[in-house]
């Protein structure tokens, strides 16, 4: 091996510890990660929604200084037809959600605003608006029925389904504080026929059915036959050594006399 060869040798492990050493020092690839933007006051809530290319339908909750309430508005934009409108309403509680639906296939979009409610026997209000063109319609969202509201504490997770808005949420037993989950839950389906909503419960559970289930004990097997049948073998071993007794005791007596007889004779 010439001096040549082992020049060439050594560059070739230097360039090898190089490229390890820069290997094991390279910096770390950090993806930044998109940040919620946050809106400035008097605005709290913010969801842009488009229904078709160039019709939009921006929904927002507003109120400086207000707690948790204030006020919501849909702002409609349509570039195409260069037209611009807004639709306000007045909020008990902080919007939790908003849906674009056609719930009755009619073409015309529904708007629905899912938003807390103040009052503690409801502690949730929807906002339906029906859009035609320009015009917007509020549709009358229907509460909940007694059998409906039994057990019900809010925590309601709405969602779209098959052109229906579903509503589901957990059932509670007792009232007040001490009221506790039961593990159950409830499923309600709304429809939209005419403008008008009807609702039918999905999923069936014990607090809205009330269908306790009872149980029924299996009487314990008695145990008096087999002591009246031992009282009654004892009570004929008793008649049978009775009888025995009177027997022996007859007997005795004919002896006796026979006996008595023989001696007078």
């Amino acid at each position: 091996m010439n001096f040549k060869t082992i020049l060439l040798l050594v560059a070739a492990f230097t360039g090898i510890a190089a490229c390890s050493q820069d290997q094991k020092t390279a910096p770390a690839v950090v993806i930044p990660v998109a940040k919620k933007p946050v809106l400035e006051e008097p605005f709290k809530y913010h969801k842009m929604i488009e229904v078709s290319p160039g019709r939009y339908y921006d929904v927002l909750s507003w109120g400086r200084g207000a707690n948790g309430g204030g006020a919501y508005m849909i702002l409609r934009s349509d570039s195409t037809d260069q037209q611009y409108d807004t639709t306000t309403g007045d909020l008990e509680g902080p919007i939790q959600d908003v849906f674009n639906a056609d719930l009755d296939i009619d073409g015309n979009p529904e708007i629905i605003i899912q938003a807390k409610s103040a009052d503690t026997t409801r502690f949730a209000n929807v906002f339906v608006y029906e859009y035609n063109g320009s015009k917007s319609q509020k549709l009358d969202f229907p509460r909940l029925t007694p059998s409906q509201r039994k057990g019900y504490r809010g925590e309601d997770n709405m969602y779209i389904k098959d052109s229906k808005l579903m509503r589901q949420f957990p059932i509670y037993d007792g009232s007040g504080a001490a009221a506790k989950p039961t593990g159950e839950k409830r499923l309600l389906e709304y429809s939209l026929h005419s403008n008008s909503f009807s609702v039918r419960t999905v999923s069936s559970d014990t607090t809205s059915s009330n269908s306790k289930k009872t149980i029924v004990t299996p009487a314990p097997a008695t145990t008096q036959a087999p002591v009246v049948k031992k009282h009654s073998e004892r009570k004929k071993t008793s008649t049978k050594k009775h009888s025995s007794e009177k027997k022996s005791s007859h007997k005795t007596e004919t002896k006796k006399k026979h006996k008595k007889h023989h001696s007078s004779n």
